[in-house]
């Protein structure tokens, strides 16, 4: 196979992690839901992740004062909620009920989860030493809720500059993990 040369500035779109997620966030009194594709597991018991959030988005304020929130798993049903959220800020929005989803109670923090989307983690910041230099912060997920009658979600995956993928068919190989 041939290769060529790729732009430096390109290269996220090819190791974007995993499901783009709604992170949701309550902070003084209003509640805000950002798209969000900059994650990544960091351990597996308890189940810790980090994720940028940029300084710019609203939900970093609220993120960094709370240090709780929600990542909530959309699926192909509501992407272009998914998208609308991604192209508007919550500083002058009511995203929820601009693009009609539903706030849930969450049992362990503030934040909401999201009705619509088929998993939602509840999550608290434990790691903050990242966040100045790099907008990152690391989450502890504190509960872990998911749709039990879907079996095989059809997550958004993003590719950068509006261009997605939706999660294809499961496949299974042998492994030696727990």
């Amino acid at each position: 196979m041939r290769k060529r040369s790729m732009p430096l500035g390109k290269v996220y779109s090819l190791l974007e992690p995993g499901p783009v997620v709604l992170l949701s966030t309550a902070h003084q009194g209003k509640n805000n839901v950002m798209t969000m594709s900059w994650h990544t597991m960091m351990d597996f018991e308890p189940p810790l992740l980090g994720c940028v959030v940029s300084a710019r988005n609203f939900s970093f304020t609220a993120l960094r004062s709370t240090r709780q929130c929600v990542l909530n798993i959309p699926t192909r049903e509501i992407a272009a909620q998914v998208v609308q959220c991604g192209n508007v800020s919550g500083r002058a929005l009511d995203k929820f009920a601009a693009f009609g989803l539903m706030p849930m109670p969450a049992s362990m923090v503030d934040a909401p989860l999201i009705a619509q989307c088929y998993a939602s983690l509840e999550c608290r910041a434990v790691d903050m030493r990242l966040v100045n230099r790099y907008n990152f912060f690391i989450l502890e997920v504190v509960k872990a809720w998911i749709v039990s009658k879907c079996s095989n979600p059809q997550t958004l995956h993003h590719r950068g500059h509006g261009n997605f993928m939706i999660a294809g068919e499961a496949v299974k190989f042998p492994s030696k993990m727990k």
